[in-house]
């Protein structure tokens, strides 16, 4: 079973991205606040609603699995023993890592807070624990990971969350049995105790969240056992209340995680109820630094990112840093390449309201601020005009926000639209195929409500 299986098994498909699958909308069940708007999900009404003003976040895989410089999930795909695994902790070695490196291209590309693995299911662990010696300190580096980033990243005043794996093939109380994503059976001297493995998890938990200053989420990931406990949500939130935590722990949390292209609700659904957060990598095989991984184009990266950032949810975009601690320039260079289509495009996505049930076309997306209605070419434009039916206001200026340029509109007949007789706002001449490797956004002013743009 691969992990577009199991996120369907955790979550239900499309309700892991917070969605009814006949209604495309959950019922929004233990979140706090109020409905903000049509379409858009209950804010939390604490600390926590940092995440709806961040919106944009970097992912980081990072671990010994670097080294192989293979898949984040070497251990297991490839079959490895753990004997034979775990030599890779003695060539662990970091020297180039600076997490001001991290932080500077982070903000290249328009991101504005950091989830790192903490723990991946290997179990290697990159902070100082007290719980295991499989970590960063009893390795050749013997420096604290997760507390460098931490320092980095509050000197910034960048929220940083943590993810952590609840499967482990390195814990001897961690039970094993040859589920998705674990090993095939106990290894040689494991005493399988989920009970023991919960008290060890647990105490980890609570030193992630007591060692490194205040953490703003925590992302689980692999609830192998579907194992319900929600004292362990509690207990993050009694100390650190501003950390936002995702569904794939021991109960819903505060958030949906829709996961690369995998979720076709999710994907599709005019918009959240529950809070998202989609995550993709710039790789399309690993998450974890490869050496001859291959690559997203741009236009499917920025595709995704706008798409759901039009709707209200939050996107992670992950890169796997080199052995070394280097992030791979390729990586760089695509992260960099979107923060300039981001930067550019940013004021139709941040501070925004959804807003695309004011059109049927369902090739577009649109996002609204009090007279300002932003059109998102999300899917691949067919031609250089787009229909906003049942629109059928001229507005005051049509603005491309990628370059500046101004843009063609008219309010007319349409030879299409002969059988109902009625004129619909239509945008023109777009730059289709001069900027087909990107999205499209269009910025329409007008002098009226946009509650009022379908006249009689």
């Amino acid at each position: 079973m691969d992990r577009r299986e199991f996120i369907h098994l955790l979550a239900g498909g499309a309700l892991a991205a917070g969605l009814n699958p006949t209604s495309g909308a959950a019922s929004g069940a233990g979140q706090a606040g109020r409905s903000s708007g049509p379409n858009r999900p209950r804010r939390f009404g604490d600390g926590r609603d940092w995440f709806f003003e961040k919106r944009f976040g970097l992912f980081l895989h990072w671990g010994i699995y670097s080294i192989p410089a293979w898949h984040e999930q070497h251990q297991w795909r490839a079959r490895v023993s753990r004997a034979e695994y775990e030599k890779l902790a003695e060539r662990w070695n970091p020297r180039k890592y600076d997490p001001d490196r991290w932080l500077d291209l982070m903000q290249d590309a328009g991101m504005k807070y950091v989830c790192i693995t903490t723990k991946h299911h290997d179990g290697f662990c990159l902070w100082d624990t007290r719980e295991t010696s499989f970590n960063t300190m009893n390795t050749p580096y013997k420096r604290d990971i997760i507390g460098m980033l931490a320092d980095a990243c509050h000197k910034r005043r960048v929220p940083l969350c943590l993810y952590y794996s609840i499967a482990d093939w390195n814990h001897p109380n961690y039970p094993n049995q040859g589920r998705h994503h674990e090993l095939a059976g106990p290894e040689p001297g494991d005493q399988p105790d989920w009970d023991k493995y919960l008290e060890f998890l647990k105490a980890q938990v609570r030193e992630l969240c007591t060692q490194y200053g205040e953490i703003h989420g925590f992302w689980w990931d692999m609830n192998v056992p579907k194992h319900v406990d929600p004292s362990i949500n509690a207990m993050i939130r009694q100390l650190q209340p501003k950390a936002v935590i995702n569904n794939r722990g021991f109960d819903e949390g505060d958030f949906g995680t829709p996961e690369r292209d995998f979720d076709s609700g999710a994907a599709e659904a005019i918009g959240f109820e529950r809070p998202t957060e989609a995550c993709q990598s710039v790789g399309m095989e690993s998450w974890g630094y490869r050496k001859d991984e291959d690559y997203y184009t741009d236009r499917h990266l920025i595709r995704s990112l706008d798409r759901y950032l039009a709707r209200d949810a939050n996107y992670l975009l992950n890169v796997g840093p080199t052995a070394e601690g280097v992030i791979p320039k390729e990586a760089a260079a695509i992260l960099k390449r979107i923060g300039r289509w981001y930067r550019a495009v940013e004021e139709s996505l941040v501070n925004v309201e959804p807003a695309s049930v004011l059109t049927s076309n369902r090739n577009v997306l649109l996002t609204r601020r009090d007279r300002t209605l932003y059109v998102h070419l999300n899917k691949d434009p067919i031609g250089d005009g787009v229909k906003l039916k049942p629109i059928n206001v001229l507005p005051k200026s049509a603005v491309l926000l990628n370059d500046g340029r101004k843009i063609d509109f008219a309010v007319n007949l349409a030879p299409s639209d002969h059988s109902e007789q009625k004129v619909y706002l239509r945008l023109q001449k777009l730059p289709a195929n001069e900027m087909a490797n990107t999205v499209l956004v269009v910025k329409l002013e007008f002098d009226r409500s946009l509650d009022d743009l379908v006249v009689a």
